[in-house]
């Protein structure tokens, strides 16, 4: 009598399945499965392109450099707006994956400074951010801004008056130690940059301390053709 051998169809059906649960993740949004080419928390393609996701991110230089993840519109606009309500970290790590800042800033140890919430209950995003950043790329957080004095709501103001609403609004909560402005420099974080009216501010009261502020990071840009006349 021979020993019984396991049936060969079976151990390869098994073995598709072990290694398909290997090589398939779900979409953090959308939660469909799709193949896994990375760390595992990227969007996959279908919720990238509904989402207008540049493959290397968008960056650009004005008013200060600055690094995302996409325009601040339609998809990704309603997306950012539900995390404010309920945040949800695997998502968050899906759109932190696609801002690619200069890995020469990374290795330096840049420091990132979250913006402030002007409100109570405030916008939560800021700060998640940089948790889920320092989970990335290692960052160490520095809380170092802080207001100044209260500040008009900048919903319905235009450009000049946003600039004008937010000119002193932070101030620096300490300087940084002898050498450490020019050895350790600073990321501003924010979810959205539209005029830049608060980056701005937030890096010439830190510039004046004596930091330097190499830019800022955010998930969305608003497009420059779209913004509040």
């Amino acid at each position: 009598m021979k020993p019984h051998q396991p049936e060969v169809p079976f151990l390869l059906s098994l073995g598709r399945l072990v290694l398909g649960g290997m090589l398939e993740r779900p979409c953090p949004l959308c939660r469909q499965h799709q193949e896994a080419f990375d760390s595992g928390d990227s969007l996959c393609q279908k919720c990238r392109q509904r989402l207008q996701l540049p493959l290397e991110g968008l960056q650009g230089l004005h008013p200060l450099p600055w690094w995302a993840a996409g325009f601040y519109a339609d998809g990704l606009r309603s997306l950012l707006l539900d995390l404010r309500r309920r945040p949800r970290t695997d998502t968050l790590d899906a759109l932190i994956g696609a801002v690619r800042p200069p890995e020469a800033i990374l290795r330096q140890g840049a420091l990132l400074v979250p913006i402030p919430s002007w409100k109570r209950r405030g916008n939560p995003l800021p700060d998640l951010l940089c948790r889920r950043l320092r989970r990335r790329h290692g960052l160490r957080r520095a809380d170092l801004l802080q207001h100044r004095h209260p500040v008009l709501g900048q919903h319905g103001l235009n450009r000049r008056l946003r600039f004008a609403n937010l000119e002193t609004a932070f101030q620096c909560r300490r300087p940084p130690l002898p050498g450490q402005g020019r050895r350790r420099p600073l990321l501003i974080v924010d979810d959205i940059l539209t005029t830049g009216a608060t980056a701005c501010s937030a890096a010439r009261a830190l510039e004046e301390a004596g930091w330097q502020v190499a830019g800022m990071l955010c998930l969305a840009r608003t497009r420059a053709g779209r913004r509040r006349p």
